[in-house]
């Protein structure tokens, strides 16, 4: 495919996705549940954390656990006491359990009793790119007593992962283009340094239209499709995760 006809197909789906009708059967639908900012990055994570599988679990699963903590993330975090957490007991997205939440709510309360935002556990220092933030968010977020079996929840680029539900998290807080989708939190990195979130759904179709040859979806593969993509608009790269995983999911593969 031809670069301009590649950029006017891609540019066309984003139109199609980037709008607010894309909420509602997507995790990015439980943060929107919420106007305050705290609230919205605490459901967002945990929206982002969940989102391996079906989207229709991974919606209820947060929701369900967004109900468990009244509603009010934030201030659940913040005051939460022993006879609350016991309701949390229950909890369990597939390998996620009650002591992983457990953790998660830990660490929230350390965090949000010393700082207004999440962004500062990502990228303390302005000129930190996303590379080393996610790499010092997972070494800040670890740095309380914790199980072992915790961290597979939490991944690095320095592991290799290809970190697509943080990568898809990060998307959520920074990009703003006033679509209604995106929330445009964080100001410590632009739009132009994210790189864009690498499933199975946008990895095939990314392969499909010669995007990405890397055969294995890790890091240095993410990086690899976000830096194709800024051929198309080097300040927005990830824009066009609407386009690739749109058409991914079954349900949109029509064309």
């Amino acid at each position: 495919m031809k670069e301009a006809v590649l950029k006017r197909w891609l540019d066309e789906k984003v139109k199609l996705f980037n709008q607010p009708s894309f909420i509602a059967n997507d995790p990015i639908s439980l943060p929107h549940l919420f106007k305050q900012q705290q609230d919205i990055e605490i459901a967002g994570l945990f929206a982002a954390v969940f989102a391996w599988g079906n989207r229709t679990t991974i919606i209820n699963k947060t929701k369900e656990l967004l109900q468990l903590m009244e509603m009010q993330p934030y201030q659940f975090c913040l005051q939460h006491h022993p006879k609350k957490l016991k309701k949390l007991l229950r909890f369990k997205h597939r390998t996620f359990q009650s002591d992983d939440l457990f953790y998660f709510l830990h660490f929230l309360h350390h965090h949000y009793s010393k700082y207004d935002s999440l962004e500062t556990a990502f990228f303390p220092k302005k000129k930190m790119n996303v590379e080393q933030g996610l790499n010092h968010f997972r070494t800040h977020f670890f740095s309380y007593e914790h199980l072992k079996r915790t961290e597979k929840h939490i991944s690095s680029p320095k592991q290799g992962s290809a970190c697509k539900r943080l990568n898809m998290y990060l998307r959520w807080m920074v990009r703003n283009d006033n679509k209604g989708v995106d929330f445009g939190l964080w100001k410590n990195i632009k739009p132009s340094e994210l790189i864009c979130p690498l499933d199975v759904h946008v990895s095939n179709v990314a392969r499909e239209l010669g995007l990405l040859q890397r055969k294995q979806n890790d890091w240095q593969a993410a990086k690899e499709l976000t830096e194709n993509l800024k051929r198309f608009d080097a300040k927005d790269p990830v824009k066009y995760d609407f386009a690739l995983f749109g058409t991914g999911v079954a349900e949109y593969r029509k064309d």
